[in-house]
């Protein structure tokens, strides 16, 4: 029973740690990655879907790729670091970093489907709805990462909520919509990820 009792409170512990102690699985190559092949789609979104109005799985189709390669990316990262790792605290760090994140990738993903499906006529608001719950993700994600990520959080949900004021009418589903807010978010972060956490003066 002791034996017990004192791996439980090993297991707490390491628990304890794995929430206090910083994330640096997310690397900032991957996340500017992601941001610059938003900005590259919102570039070229033109070319391919020519009318949003009559091609909505057209548009879906080229956003929801991106967003699948950049997921891929991401967690073909955090798997190759938790397996290399042969500390036990790093891999229960990227398990927490993924349970944290991924409701909001799911309820992201959920919206989307029911929307396409059932409701098309408000499929503008889209954009301003993948920008909050990623922007939640972040939120939710924020105690394992640097303080500074707050504000890449805040600046995803400002761009939902200006998506959802703004992008009716004649910019509904506007590329920019799109490449403005999760190029400029994903940038952003990068950033912040190489200035807190990679630089070679960065704390440890």
């Amino acid at each position: 029973m002791q034996l017990d009792e004192a791996l439980r409170q090993i297991a707490d512990i390491r628990q304890h740690l794995a929430r206090t102690d910083l994330f640096r699985g997310y690397r900032s190559i991957t996340v500017a990655s992601s941001g610059l092949a938003a900005i590259v789609v919102a570039t070229l979104q033109p070319l391919w879907v020519t009318s949003v109005e009559t091609q909505l799985t057209r548009y879906l189709a080229l956003w929801l790729s991106v967003a699948t390669l950049s997921v891929v990316l991401v967690a073909a990262k955090l798997y190759l670091r938790a397996r290399r790792s042969d500390s036990g605290l790093a891999r229960q760090q990227t398990v927490l970093a993924v349970e944290q994140f991924l409701p909001s990738i799911a309820i992201g993903g959920l919206l989307t489907i029911c929307i396409a499906g059932a409701a098309p006529h408000v499929a503008w608001m889209l954009p301003g709805l993948w920008a909050l719950m990623f922007g939640l993700g972040i939120f939710a994600s924020s105690r394992l990462l640097p303080r500074q990520v707050i504000w890449v959080a805040t600046y995803y949900v400002l761009c939902g909520c200006l998506c959802l004021l703004w992008g009716q009418g004649e910019r509904a589903l506007s590329p920019w919509l799109m490449g403005g807010t999760f190029g400029g978010g994903q940038l952003l972060g990068a950033g912040i990820l190489y200035w807190t956490l990679e630089r070679t003066n960065a704390a440890p």
